[in-house]
């Protein structure tokens, strides 16, 4: 009896790779959502994939954004599909030569070939580092903005901060340098005292110390706000967009669980995500309220009683392009007009909660002047009952080496190696003749 032999081509991971990275990128570039959503929605529809090639899909997709404008610039000379091309240059960074070539058509290696000779260091700025024009012309008008924007399109390293109620930073240290984290280069974060940077993508949410609400997952930058608001034991402090709560956590820690932590928020659905991470916590000072964007009689009720108010307000989110290099083509000037106005908003309502001597703590992760400096600016000038504090000054006893050029924190990825933060603090003070506050 003759056998018919069935010939069964051999597995071409290369071509695998490509094609998968061109999925995720057809999704991500409609721009409908995160980046980082639409990874994850499309990890889990590919259960199988290992970690391996999770790594590298996810790694090439964010290479493409952080460089979109100059990988389209490159693809015009190509031919295919657009997302194709992109695919290519993105996983061209992060797999060998010989792994992504079994992929290619000769047309496709000479083109690649031919992308690689390009000198990029004569390509205008806005088309090198992949700006949009608008934020280009923004970024420029900072100090040393090649060396800025060069370091916004670096992938960012993995901050964690201990939960000082359950954990000692030199201790856990030792306990990460002595298991499986050594491979992932634990060391202690420059300015923050409760920090510890990593290199790589580790699974911190599967450790121990994670599930034992002993280390969270927070930038250095965001630590440092914790360190502004200079908490104390037994006060009644509100955070005023709490958000997924990495602030609330660290606040409610230094102040030992005791007085009462506010976690407002007009977004249930992001404080039923901070309830987890709450109650790993082992906090019992925290009151999470979902506000109304207006007009909240809760926060009516707390008028002039906090001791201190922090408002994380929402922004542009340009400071942390090195996480979510995506939002660099999310926004726009018109999104960011509207952003201005809520921030604006936001702190005038805030502002209400705060005592006599009580301090307002204004942050964004934004690195434009209008989100920052400008916003504090206006707001002092339209409220003469608060002064500008020397942030500096506050944090000096606990960041022993962070300094700042101007009484308002500014943090930069070329500077300090955080993400873009700014922060300022602002104490109300009793008037020479006392006004109603409106």
């Amino acid at each position: 009896m003759n056998q018919k032999k069935t010939t069964q081509r051999p597995y071409n991971l290369g071509a695998a790779r490509v094609e998968q990275v061109q999925s995720v990128l057809g999704e991500v570039l409609q721009w409908a959502h995160p980046a980082d959503a639409v990874l994850s929605r499309w990890m889990r529809a590919h259960p199988k994939l290992g970690v391996r090639d999770r790594g590298e899909v996810a790694d090439a997709v964010f290479d493409v954004l952080r460089h979109l404008r100059r990988y389209r610039h490159f693809s015009e000379s190509g031919t295919g599909p657009a997302a194709r091309r992109l695919a290519i240059l993105g996983l061209s960074a992060v797999v060998t030569e010989k792994l992504l070539a079994e992929a290619l058509s000769e047309p496709e290696k000479n083109w690649l070939s031919h992308v690689g000779k390009i000198p990029v260091a004569r390509l205008p700025r806005a088309i090198r580092d992949s700006m949009p024009d608008w934020l280009d012309e923004r970024l420029s008008a900072l100090p040393n903005a090649d060396a800025l924007i060069a370091a916004m399109n670096q992938p960012a390293p993995l901050d964690l901060r201990i939960n000082p109620l359950k954990a000692d930073r030199d201790e856990m240290l030792a306990v990460l340098r002595d298991g499986p984290a050594a491979k992932f280069n634990p060391e202690p974060t420059p300015y923050s005292p409760w920090g510890i940077r990593l290199q790589g993508r580790p699974p911190v949410n599967r450790w121990p110390m994670f599930e034992k609400g002993e280390i969270e997952v927070q930038d250095e930058g965001s630590q440092l706000l914790a360190a502004l608001v200079a908490p104390k034991r037994g006060e009644m402090i509100i955070d005023y967009c709490a958000g997924a709560g990495g602030k609330t956590l660290l606040l409610g820690a230094l102040m030992r669980s005791t007085g009462r932590l506010y976690a407002f928020d007009v977004s249930a659905a992001r404080l039923a995500r901070a309830k987890p991470r709450f109650a790993r916590s082992g906090l019992s000072n925290i009151v999470p309220v979902v506000i109304a964007e207006n007009n909240d009689q809760r926060v009516k009720r707390l008028r002039g009683k906090a001791h201190r108010v922090l408002v994380d307000a929402p922004c542009s989110g340009l400071g942390t392009l090195r996480r979510n290099p995506d939002l660099k083509w999310r926004q726009h000037p018109e999104s960011l007009g509207a952003l201005l106005a809520l921030q604006a908003r936001i702190l005038r309502q805030a502002a209400q909660c705060v005592m006599p001597g009580g301090r307002l703590v204004y942050a964004t992760c934004s690195i434009l002047p209008e989100e920052n400096e400008q916003q504090v600016e206006a707001f002092l000038a339209e409220n003469p009952e608060f002064t500008l504090l020397d942030a500096g000054k506050i944090v000096a006893d606990r960041c022993k080496n962070l300094t700042f050029e101007t009484p308002m924190l500014a943090l930069r990825p070329d500077v300090h190696g955080t993400d873009g933060f700014f922060a300022a603090v602002l104490e109300r003070v009793k008037p020479a003749s006392a006004k109603p506050d409106v």
